[in-house]
């Protein structure tokens, strides 16, 4: 299968940044085309992109209906319905590709066809002053060693070896058959959420996890700065990955971790009981796989209240 690589761009008020993105993109001799979806700017976004499509005609431009702002999963969507190419890579905005992005995982889908997709570290790149310690943080942002694949859901959900980005993932097209597409009821961690799907469904791989082939713009604008956004949504994100994976057939032992990760999200927020018993009986009644099974009982906010009054009634 030959390799074409369609690059989904969503972009809102992008202006400062857009033109490095495109640009990026475009001289990766492996991408066949880049999918820009204006996402409602309502600065000089739109006209940029223009322009450039103007020398390029590998650039195509899209927007929502009557032209709305409807956030990243819903323009990442739209990119992935309209794309041509048999692999699909990601990019935000405000970030940009290195030169050989897709050398080496051209390399590796040849040489593996049942290798679904593939990921790559990514560094950072500062429109900011930033401080030693947040350098280095943010200088390799990948997971730190090779992980077989039917590993990685558990690698990535306990954050042991890492994470990986996904400006650094490319996929086949196929991949979303069988993962769906970005939860667009979610604000951030969409791309978490997605990729946790992957890993839990499709074969992904390391493709060079040694150094970037992406950077990450920093600057004072940075959605994942927002403490507040991810304190909501982060729980939202694992209720919805638990629900789909007990509709996916995934295993009760994957999905038990993925309950005890949004519990313990959960009590941070210091819920009432009540709240909590409501919450776990609609979870159970709109997921029979869990209703039928012991993770009913044990995840019901009673019980996980007298484990945690009375650690010493249940040690084995």
């Amino acid at each position: 299968m030959e390799f074409l690589v369609s690059v989904i761009i969503p972009v809102y008020n992008g202006e400062r940044f857009i033109e490095k993105a495109i640009n990026s993109a475009l001289q990766q001799p492996e991408v066949l085309e880049v999918i820009v979806v204006n996402d409602g700017s309502t600065d000089k976004t739109l006209n940029i992109v223009e322009q450039l499509q103007v020398k390029n005609s590998k650039i195509l431009i899209y927007h929502h209906k009557n032209k709305e702002n409807k956030g990243r999963s819903a323009s990442r969507n739209l990119g992935i319905k309209r794309t041509s190419g048999n692999y699909i890579a990601f990019l935000d905005a405000d970030d940009f590709y290195l030169k050989n992005r897709f050398k080496n995982d051209k390399d590796i889908f040849k040489g593996n066809n049942n290798v679904d997709g593939v990921y790559n570290g990514i560094g950072a790149y500062f429109y900011r002053e930033a401080s030693e310690e947040e350098s280095d943080k943010l200088q390799l942002f990948t997971i730190s060693k090779e992980i077989h694949s039917e590993n990685l859901f558990e690698s990535l959900l306990t954050g042991k070896y890492g994470h990986f980005s996904i400006d650094g993932l490319t996929v086949k097209k196929s991949i979303f058959e069988v993962a769906g597409y970005f939860n667009e009821n979610l604000v951030v961690a969409e791309d978490t959420e997605l990729i946790f799907k992957m890993s839990l469904k499709s074969k992904l791989v390391p493709s060079n996890i040694s150094e970037p082939v992406a950077l990450r713009g920093v600057h004072d604008k940075n959605v994942f700065n927002s403490k507040v956004l991810y304190d909501i949504y982060f729980p939202r994100m694992y209720e919805t990955l638990a629900s789909w994976s007990a509709h996916n057939k995934i295993s009760l032992e994957k999905i038990d971790k993925i309950l005890n990760i949004l519990w313990l999200l959960r009590y941070k927020t210091e819920n009432s009981i009540f709240k909590d018993c409501v919450f776990w009986i609609y979870f159970v009644i709109t997921n029979p796989k869990v209703l039928f099974s012991k993770l009913s009982i044990k995840y019901f906010p009673l019980v996980r209240l007298r484990q945690k009054l009375f650690p010493f009634m249940f040690r084995k």
